[in-house]
């Protein structure tokens, strides 16, 4: 009933092509007319409420809830940092200082940053010394400017060295590792305090200002890393992409169609499908409201690289079908009711495999599923009716003109179909040992899986290779100094103070007012403090903890002081009894500080809390989380009745991290079932045979092992993005067994002997499959010549996943298809042949 069907529409697209064309055209505008409201904003992001089942999130709600977002500064500021980095000059020199008092001055002046500058205002190493040198008790900019203009540099040096040596602030402005004796240094920071207060848009304008105005010393060794650096970075490296990339992956595009269809029109009315399919997915994802966000270009990619694989596929069979004295109507009739099957199943499987995708408690991940689903649909419908009908429309004004429009199928030349077939004569005499191979190799990669490294994301180097910088322009990569200026930063100072560091914190819940529960705390926070991941400024609170709020109330608080001390029994600073009226006495003295660290429930004390601030980043979690939790379990204690939880960015992100690659294997395993059960139901209607179905779907497990274990050995890890195509390649990996495994059947069905359909498979069908794998692999390879970890990641998944499925559908699957028709079920077999054919 199907064949049927799909027969009787076909045959409406080839017999009426232009009213086809017309219908299509309206249909597309009104597609089309989506676009406009898609959202590009979005970036389709994920919220705790989607991992409600994680510990970590349901702690770190808990915080949020009881305690707020609050970071206990008791100041509303945040840091322009300006940096200055000279490898061959004494950044501490006279001239070197005086050049930043001048520098504070000029961006002073500007009414943008004055109107977000906090109390705090602009502080550098040349200040303090500076106002050694004027030797008042608060000079102010213009005094600092004269007194240091007036002073020798004997003088400066000295008085550097004092101030290394005797202003504990010092330290703040110069690299983590700087010796105080050395009044020399290559290295330098300024701090500007902005007033958090402000609205975003005058504190964006205000580090505009100091951006550029660092920009315009560069040659000093002046700049910013915020967030205009890192918008000129992001610009840059666009361009880069649309310069050096894009057109190398163009022209490689080009070149394959070219070599494989040897023919412009095929290439043009191709490429005009391609891009048709993903406006159609563009415009289906903005009508139906599907958040796409800048990820979009994923599905984009994927999606090209399907439309161009189903345009070999149409184009490949037209020419088998055409006969020397056939007419072109009749011929691409045939030949795309021939492969409309494989099309449509690959579809329906390809649609499965990212709609499985829908299971990720992630919703970036479900919007992609859907994203590429609507594209692989599109690429149906656009290459079963326009491009038959504008290929027939083409043709035939061709053909009037006396132009010959005969050109011979990719794969049946005289060079690659020899190669192509020698797979059947492999799969006649070894098919047993072929699968076995082919089955170790799979079930290798796929135990590879418990061996890939697991990182939030992938940190990129600085480092671009030479070669690409020493191409000619304008495709030679141009070098962007930011990545290098933020290695660094991140290399050679920790932050400007304890906010500016990552905050994680540790909840303690339970039993927290026995005697025990604030020297746990204490200890655990030593233990941590001892690991070397905290802040380590002068002058700054690196734990805040109830031991730290009550010695700050203390300190100025003699009623709660007193108390204090008395339960402090062991006088080591540290309260060890009574805490419960402890509590009642911190809360009396300062509700604000006590409600940051002890939550206080209808009058219960329920739970307390320990925040740290890390001199580290998300590319250290995995080091750094384990010590967090080494000190919670100091904290917790044993069979005390306390529980806590590391319960920080870092560690919920690792949490997180985890539950997506869990989240990862569910949608694998329901995307196999549900490909096996589709790939039965369809080739018992379409084939007569649910064996065959079967073993047409065994190839997709063993492209995802053989992928799996390719990341192993090019040592690509499990992060967000590529887990996300691990679940991908799924939808990848069955297209090219699909139509190897409808033409052995089609080929069967004509009544041709098992061996004569396996080489027709192989080399037509599988000639179309080549083309589509160079092409497609061969785009998706030029991304690696971005230096970017996630998307060089990205690139060499989808190029494992093409080349793998097409050596598996050329090598392995004849060998399966060979044993399959040795022991099917003869009497299924002459049905089958002896059922409808194709005329």
């Amino acid at each position: 009933m199907l064949r049927p069907a799909l027969k009787r529409s076909l045959d409406f697209v080839t017999e009426h092509t232009r009213i086809t064309l017309l219908v299509m055209l309206l249909v597309t505008g009104l597609v089309l007319a989506g676009i406009p409201q898609l959202d590009t904003t979005s970036q389709a992001g994920g919220s705790a409420e989607e991992f409600q089942d994680v510990e970590r999130v349901q702690k770190w709600q808990y915080v949020q809830e009881q305690y707020g977002n609050d970071s206990g500064s008791g100041t509303e500021r945040t840091f322009a940092i300006v940096y200055v980095h000279d490898e061959n000059r004494n950044v501490l020199s006279k001239s070197s200082l005086l050049a930043e008092l001048r520098f504070q001055r000029e961006v002073q002046e500007n009414e943008s940053l004055s109107a977000a500058l906090h109390d705090d205002g602009i502080l550098g190493l040349s200040n303090l010394v500076a106002s050694r040198v004027a030797d008042e008790g608060n000079p102010d900019l213009d005094a600092q400017i004269r007194a240091l203009e007036d002073a020798s540099q004997t003088q400066v040096e000295r008085l550097v060295e004092q101030t290394l040596a005797n202003d504990p602030r010092a330290r703040r402005f110069l690299p983590a590792d700087h010796d105080p004796a050395r009044t020399t240094a290559s290295d330098r920071r300024l701090l500007i305090a902005l007033n958090g207060g402000v609205s975003e848009d005058t504190r964006s304008q205000a580090t505009a200002v100091v951006y550029e105005r660092a920009e315009r010393r560069s040659d000093a060794g002046y700049f910013t890393l915020g967030e205009h650096a890192i918008a000129d970075f992001q610009d840059h490296s666009v361009r880069n992409l649309i310069e050096l990339v894009l057109p190398l992956a163009l022209l490689l595009i080009l070149f394959v169609l070219a070599f494989s269809y040897r023919d412009l029109v095929d290439i043009v009315v191709g490429m005009t499908g391609v891009v048709l399919s993903v406006l159609w997915m563009l415009g289906l994802l903005g009508w139906l409201g599907v958040a796409a966000g800048t990820i979009v270009i994923v599905p984009i990619v994927l999606i090209t690289g399907l439309s161009i694989d189903f345009g070999f596929h149409v184009f490949n069979r037209y020419r088998e079908q055409r006969d020397e004295n056939d007419p072109i109507r009749a011929s691409m009739s045939r030949g795309v009711r021939l492969v409309a099957t494989a099309l449509l199943l690959v579809t329906i499987t390809a649609a499965i495999g990212f709609l499985a995708n829908l299971a990720n408690p992630l919703p970036i991940i479900r919007n992609l599923g859907v994203s590429i689903t609507l594209g692989v649909v599109s690429a149906l419908v656009i290459f079963t009716t326009v491009v038959p009908a504008l290929k027939i429309g083409i043709d035939g004004l061709l053909e009037r003109f006396g132009r010959d429009r005969h050109k011979a199928a990719l794969g049946r030349g005289r060079y690659l179909e020899p190669v192509l077939s020698r797979t059947v004569p492999l799969a006649k005499r070894a098919a047993p040992i072929v699968v076995l191979v082919a089955i170790l190799v799979g079930a290798a990669g796929g135990v590879a899986w418990t061996a890939l490294e697991e990182e939030s994301y992938q940190q990129s180097g600085a480092d671009v290779a030479e070669w690409k910088q020493e191409l000619p322009d304008p495709i030679g990569w141009d070098v962007h100094e930011f990545r290098e200026q933020q290695d660094h930063v991140d290399e050679v100072y920790q932050p400007a103070s304890a906010d500016a560091g990552i905050q994680s914190r540790i909840l303690l819940e339970g039993d927290v007012t026995a005697d025990s529960t604030l020297e746990r705390v204490h200890d655990g926070s030593a233990e941590i403090s001892e690991t070397g991941v905290l802040v380590d400024q002068p002058g700054t609170r690196t734990v805040r903890s109830p031991v730290t709020a009550m010695r700050a109330v203390a300190s100025r608080n003699e009623t709660f002081a007193a108390a204090f001390q008395r339960s402090d029994t062991d006088g080591n600073g540290v309260p060890d009894s009574n805490l419960e009226t402890l509590y009642d006495r911190l809360y009396a003295a300062d509700e604000a500080t006590a409600s940051r660290v002890v939550e206080r429930t209808d009058g219960k004390y329920r739970s307390i809390l320990v925040t740290f601030s890390l001199d580290a980043d998300y590319a250290d979690a995995e080091e750094v989380v384990p010590k967090l939790v080494a000190g919670a379990e100091t904290m917790a204690g044993d069979g005390n009745g306390r529980e806590a939880t590391v319960a920080g960015s870092l560690a919920v992100n690792e949490a997180i991290l985890e539950e997506l690659v869990d989240g990862i294997l569910l949608t694998m395993v329901i995307a196999l079932i549900a490909i096996l059960l589709a790939m039965v139901a369809v080739f018992k209607l379409t084939h007569d045979s649910a064996s065959l179905g079967v073993v047409v779907a065994i190839p997709i497990a063993l492209v995802l092992g053989m992928v799996i274990g390719g990341m192993y050995l090019l040592d690509i890890p499990l992060t967000l993005l590529t887990a996300l195509l691990i679940s991908l390649v799924i939808g990848l990996g069955i297209d090219y067994n699909i139509h190897v495994g409808d033409r052995f059947a089609d080929e069967l069905r004509a009544g041709k002997s098992p061996v004569a359909a396996l080489e027709d498979a192989v080399t037509g069908t599988g000639g179309a499959l080549l083309g589509s794998t160079l092409t497609s692999a061969g785009a998706f390879a030029t991304i690696v010549l971005v230096p970017s970890a996630q998307l060089q990641s990205f690139g060499r998944i989808v190029v494992l996943a093409l080349v793998t499925a097409f050596l598996v559908s050329v090598l392995v699957l004849p060998s399966l298809l060979w044993l399959w028709a040795r022991f099917a079920d003869p009497t299924a077999m002459s049905a089958a042949s002896s059922s409808e054919t194709v005329p």
